[in-house]
């Protein structure tokens, strides 16, 4: 008889890693594992959003001058207690705050990671059962030990990550994060309640067929957009065009789809957002250091790579181009072949 296949889970998935970090002695895969935990019971509320009273605005803007839902702020909340209890965590910066969150008792003070977090994704779709998600980046502290975490903490470069990573509540719950050592997947099973182990090394196609836009802001895009839009329009059998065009209005669920099945993701800047409307800190570097991981490319579209932007404020916007390598190389392309005047 066959033995019964026994799926590897996140936690030990995470212990097998820390060899490869002689420094961490377990915090960081700690730290993992609690952010694991918040992820499971923001799972739970979202899966039961349409049952409870928990759909819907609190009446409040956050700090981008969205509004905020009511499970914006629940995530929020849960993850920050979990992060505050770890104990290895002596600060949070979060998109639904305006300053960093510090953590200052005894424990926390000596801790040595700081988290910075979109706790909830695409928010906006939380009323009409899109796909949402949660991003989260992971720093070694800066600042002495023993002290208050400061601003300093948190304005990093993005290849100082030690760690990042992304849930997407779909159709199935998957958590998918990366320690520098390649992309790795987990499927929840809600049967035992454990993540599992569904995608060792994610790679995804150095070329694809989709392009993820929103197009409805066409008119305002800079001209190499628009001409690489028309670029993947056009019918051209040798290249594989035309391209389809995916957007779901949720970065996670934009970027897991092109990572899986090869494609582009592009928020340029705009008149109206001249700086672009992504966050740096929240979703460009941990979504930039999952893409490289993996293979692909994350840049500003004019070739400066995201990872290398030094930050000069907690919610600073750029431009994001990211997926399949090729892809955003054409589209880097037309970017310098038609640059604004």
């Amino acid at each position: 008889m066959p033995a019964k296949y026994q799926p590897m889970t996140l936690n030990e998935v995470i212990i097998q890693e820390q060899s490869a970090f002689p420094y961490a002695k377990g915090e960081l895969s700690r730290l993992l594992s609690h952010i694991g935990i918040a992820t499971k019971i923001v799972h739970r509320e979202v899966n039961k959003a349409g049952l409870v009273d928990i759909l819907g605005s609190v009446g409040s803007t956050n700090v981008q001058g969205e509004k905020q839902q009511k499970l914006d702020v629940f995530a929020n909340d849960q993850f920050i207690a979990a992060l505050r209890s770890s104990g290895i965590v002596c600060g949070i910066a979060s998109e639904e705050n305006d300053e960093i969150v510090i953590f200052d008792d005894e424990l926390s003070l000596d801790g040595k990671y700081v988290v910075c977090i979109d706790p909830l994704d695409g928010s906006s779709n939380i009323d009409v059962n899109v796909s949402i998600g949660t991003i989260f980046s992971i720093y070694r502290r800066i600042t002495p030990v023993g002290m208050k975490a400061e601003i300093s903490d948190f304005l990093q470069e993005g290849t100082k990550q030690a760690a990042a990573g992304y849930v997407i509540y779909g159709s199935s719950t998957m958590l998918v994060y990366t320690t520098g050592l390649g992309t790795t997947g987990f499927t929840y099973d809600p049967s035992i309640g454990e993540f599992c182990l569904s995608y060792k090394f994610m790679k995804t196609p150095e070329h694809g067929k989709i392009y993820s836009i929103n197009e409805g802001n066409y008119i305002h895009f800079p001209m190499g957009v628009k001409k690489y839009i028309k670029y993947c329009q056009e019918i051209d059998k040798a290249t594989n065009r035309p391209y389809s065009s995916r957007y779901i209005g949720s970065l996670v669920a934009d970027f897991h789809r092109n990572l899986l099945k090869g494609g582009i993701f592009i928020y340029p800047s705009t008149e109206s957002n001249p700086n672009g409307k992504l966050r740096l800190l929240y979703e460009c570097n941990p979504i930039a250091f999952l893409a490289e991981q993996a293979g692909g490319k994350a840049t500003d579209g004019k070739g400066k790579r995201i990872l290398e932007f030094k930050p000069d404020s907690l919610h600073q916007r750029v431009p994001f181009f990211t997926g399949s390598r090729y892809m955003v190389d054409k589209a880097e392309e037309f970017m310098r072949e038609f640059p604004d005047k």
